[in-house]
C-alpha cells in the first residue's frame, strides 16, 4: 500500500513538473506568438477579409475582386512578368552560382574573388535600382552601358559628321531635315554650285576645317563648295561665301544624271569638291542622307521590349554572390575521395562535374533555387525604381501591381488585397517545400 502511495505521489510530482514546464514554455513563447500574430496572422486575415469588399470597403463583393484579376489586362501582364521572373532569374542565378563556385576552387585568390562577388548583397535594392537606372540611361553621356555600346559601334562604323546640319531656305536646295538635299537647278560640266548649310555649331566642326573655298570653278567638270553659311557675329550675306565662313569637310557629294549616280566626291578641308571626267549633259548635285544621320545612341535598355530583362540583370548582379556562397559551402562538403577516384579512373573534369559534382550538390541546388523563387515572387524595389513611368506597366510584377492598385493612384484596396492574397498563395507552397527539405536535411 505504501509503495502504491509513493508511486502515485511520484507520478503526481512528474505531472506537476511537466505542467510547470509547459507554463514556463508558454511564458517564453507568448511574446513571439503575439508578435507573430500581430505582424503575420492579423495582416493575412485582414487582407483576406478586405479582398471581399469593394474599393471603398463599404460593399461586399465576394469573389468579385478575384474575378477582376483575370479580367484586367494590366494585372495579367504583371502575372506574365512574374512568371518570367520565376523561370528565368532563379535558373540563371543557380547556374551562375554553380559555375562560379566550381571556378573559385581553382582560383588562387578565391576568398577575395568571393568577397567581390558577394559585396552587392550589402547594397540595398533601392541603391541597386538607382545604380542600374543610371547605368541603363539611353544617353551615352550618362549611361555607362550605352557609352560602351556606342564606343564599340563607332569603332566599326563611321558616324555622320553633320547630324544637325540643314540647308538654308531659299538657297537652291530641295529636301527636308535629315536629307538628302539636291540642287533645284541642273548643272552642266564647267559649272559650279555653292551649297550653304546652317545648324552646325562652330565648335562642332571637324578638326582641320578651313575657311570656305572661293576659287573659280574648273572647266573640266563640276565643282563647288559646301560651307557653313553663318559668319561670326551674324554678318555676311545668306547664300554667299563670306569671309570668316568655314567649309564643311568630309561631306559626301554625288553628281546624279537620269536618276543614277554618275560620280561621287568628298569635300576637303575648305569644303570644296570636284567631279572630273563627266560626260556632257545635265546633272543634279546631291548630298545623300548619310551625311546627316543622327549618331547611334545605343540600346534602349529601358524600352518596352527590354525593360524586364534589364531589371533581371540588375537582380542577378545583387544575388549572384548569395548563390555562389551557398553552393560553394555545399561543394566544400563533397567527399574528395569520390572526385579523386573518378580522376584515377580516367574521368575528365567535364564528366566529373556532370556525373558527380552536380548530383551530389542536387539538395543544395534545390534549396538555392526554391529560395530564389520565393524571393523573386516578392521583388518590388528594383522594378519600381528602374522602370521609367512610360514603361512601368510593361515591367510590372505582382508586388508592384499590388502597390500601384492600392496606393499608387488606383486607390482600390479591395483589388490590392486580393492581389496580396494571390501572391501569398503562390509563395506558401515554395516555403513549405523549403521547410520540409531543411527538416529532412537536419534529421
Amino acid at each position: 500500500m505504501a509503495d502504491t502511495v509513493t508511486a502515485r505521489s511520484a507520478a503526481d510530482g512528474r505531472r506537476r513538473a511537466q505542467r510547470r514546464k509547459r507554463r514556463l514554455a508558454v511564458v517564453f513563447v507568448l511574446p513571439a506568438l503575439l508578435l507573430l500574430g500581430a505582424l503575420v496572422a492579423y495582416p493575412v486575415l485582414f487582407s483576406f477579409g478586405r479582398s471581399l469588399f469593394d474599393a471603398d470597403g463599404d460593399r461586399f463583393v465576394g469573389a468579385g475582386n478575384y474575378a477582376a484579376i483575370v479580367q484586367d489586362p494590366a494585372t495579367l501582364k504583371a502575372i506574365r512578368n512574374s512568371a518570367v521572373w520565376v523561370v528565368v532569374a532563379p535558373t540563371l542565378l543557380t547556374g551562375l552560382g554553380l559555375m562560379l563556385a566550381v571556378l573559385t576552387e581553382k582560383v588562387r585568390w578565391a576568398t577575395a574573388f568571393k568577397l567581390v562577388l558577394f559585396l552587392p548583397m550589402a547594397v540595398s535594392f533601392l541603391a541597386a535600382g538607382i545604380i542600374f537606372r543610371l547605368a541603363y540611361e539611353q544617353d551615352p553621356a550618362r549611361g555607362v552601358l550605352n557609352a560602351a555600346v556606342v564606343g564599340v559601334h563607332d569603332g566599326f562604323e563611321d558616324t555622320a559628321a553633320y547630324p544637325t546640319a540643314r540647308a538654308r531656305e531659299g538657297q537652291g536646295l530641295t529636301g527636308g531635315a535629315g536629307g538628302p538635299y539636291s540642287t533645284e537647278h541642273v548643272v552642266r560640266p564647267g559649272g559650279s554650285v555653292s551649297l550653304g548649310f546652317i545648324g552646325v555649331a562652330p565648335g562642332s566642326l571637324p578638326t582641320g576645317a578651313k575657311a570656305a573655298s572661293t576659287d573659280a570653278p574648273r572647266t573640266d567638270g563640276i565643282g563647288g563648295v559646301v560651307y557653313l553659311d553663318f559668319a561670326p557675329g551674324g554678318a555676311g550675306t545668306p547664300g554667299k561665301v563670306d569671309p570668316g565662313e568655314n567649309g564643311l569637310p568630309g561631306m559626301t557629294v554625288e553628281a546624279v544624271r537620269d536618276g543614277r549616280v554618275a560620280a561621287t566626291a568628298v569635300t576637303v578641308d575648305d569644303g570644296s569638291f570636284h567631279f572630273a571626267g563627266l560626260a556632257d549633259g545635265e546633272y543634279t548635285v546631291r548630298l545623300p542622307a548619310t551625311n546627316f544621320e543622327a549618331p547611334y545612341q545605343g540600346v534602349n535598355w529601358l524600352g518596352p521590349a527590354l525593360v524586364t530583362p534589364a531589371i533581371i540583370g540588375a537582380y542577378l548582379w545583387v544575388w549572384t554572390g548569395f548563390a555562389m556562397v551557398l553552393i560553394g559551402a555545399g561543394l566544400a562538403a563533397i567527399p574528395r575521395d569520390a572526385l579523386e577516384a573518378a580522376r584515377m579512373d580516367g574521368a575528365s573534369e567535364g564528366q566529373i562535374f556532370r556525373k558527380i559534382t552536380v548530383p551530389l550538390l542536387a539538395p543544395v541546388l534545390t534549396v538555392v533555387f526554391v529560395t530564389l523563387v520565393i524571393n523573386v515572387m516578392k521583388v518590388f524595389d528594383l522594378v519600381y525604381i528602374i522602370a521609367p513611368g512610360p514603361v512601368q506597366e510593361e515591367a510590372n510584377v505582382l508586388a508592384t501591381r499590388m502597390w500601384l492598385v492600392s496606393f499608387g493612384g488606383g486607390n482600390d484596396q479591395g483589388l490590392g488585397s486580393a492581389l496580396s492574397v494571390v501572391l501569398l498563395l503562390l509563395v506558401v507552397p515554395a516555403m513549405i517545400f523549403n521547410i520540409r527539405r531543411f527538416r529532412r536535411s537536419g534529421s
